[in-house]
């Protein structure tokens, strides 16, 4: 077998022999001509991205563990770049208020990210359009806004994609807040898809000069109309972070959950010592992306 994180260039594919079991995070979604590269070298391929949202999975989740690294960063880069305090602060000098947080998705990382804010000592609001996860987001102290704006969610726990005018109302009423916000985190993915369009242009230009927005979706096009992925820039006053794998900035935990990931598929697969691949299986067949076929 051989693991890995990124998916392998097609000189990496071309060393592997037929039969290897490839573990990693593999893109199936976004890079088909990749996987087809997979099937025609007849590997058994699971995608670490792949691995179904099911209680006995959880171990294996590395999506999961990654975000929840990222929604810690993306709040602590957050306040590295915002040129105010988060906590309230009485002092002789006079009363400090707190620094308004806003966190855009409840997934994993944006829970992580409210966490790491509260406990920053932000004011801190978030918005899904999941109305399933209020309870969630309320439990970590935040303030969930009622946008008049609801999706359905998919049996992995997604937010289904909204339509085109959902969308549009969505950013308005998104617009009207963010102005008096001094960090935005956005994490909203659709799996498969471009990031959905959450605070446009004019939005920015609205919000106060040293304000921050962290965009955890650049890889897919980010959030934020101005992002630019792998970059951060300032725009109106504004600063736009865009690192596309914030959670490799902190490599020790980042990789450590990997790892434990990883160990709990491997185990899975080979649970003693030897591959038993049983594709009637729901992990298995659900994070197998390719498959050598075998002669009858």
């Amino acid at each position: 077998a051989v693991v890995r994180v990124a998916p392998p260039s097609a000189e990496e594919v071309d060393a592997l022999a037929p039969g290897t079991i490839l573990i990693g995070f593999l893109n199936p979604l976004g890079d088909p001509a990749g996987i087809e590269r997979l099937t025609a070298k007849g590997l058994d391929a699971f995608a670490m991205e792949s691995v179904p949202r099911i209680t006995r999975a959880q171990p294996m989740d590395a999506l999961s563990s990654q975000s929840t690294v990222a929604g810690y960063k993306a709040v602590i880069v957050a306040a590295d770049r915002l040129p105010r305090l988060f906590p309230l602060l009485m002092t002789a000098a006079g009363t400090i208020a707190p620094a308004k947080v806003l966190v855009l998705g409840a997934g994993v990382a944006g829970l992580q990210a409210i966490a790491t804010a509260r406990r920053l000592g932000a004011v801190v609001y978030a918005f899904d359009t999941r109305p399933v996860v209020q309870e969630q987001v309320e439990s970590l102290g935040a303030t969930f806004l009622d946008l008049d704006v609801r999706g359905a969610e998919t049996e992995a726990g997604y937010a289904v994609e909204l339509t085109a005018e959902q969308q549009a109302q969505q950013r308005a009423a998104l617009a009207a807040r963010i102005a008096d916000m001094d960090v935005v985190v956005t994490t909203a993915l659709v799996p498969g898809r471009p990031a959905p369009l959450l605070i446009p242009g004019s939005a920015v230009e609205r919000m106060r000069p040293g304000s921050v927005i962290v965009d955890l979706a650049a890889e897919t096009g980010g959030n934020c109309e101005l992002t630019e992925p792998d970059s951060e820039i300032v725009r109106s006053g504004v600063t736009i972070v865009g690192l596309t794998n914030l959670a490799a900035t902190m490599p020790y935990h980042a990789s450590q959950l990997y790892a434990r990931n990883v160990s709990a598929l491997l185990q899975h697969l080979a649970p003693n010592g030897e591959p038993a691949l049983d594709f009637a299986d729901e992990i298995t067949a659900g994070t197998c992306v390719t498959r050598r076929e075998v002669a009858a």
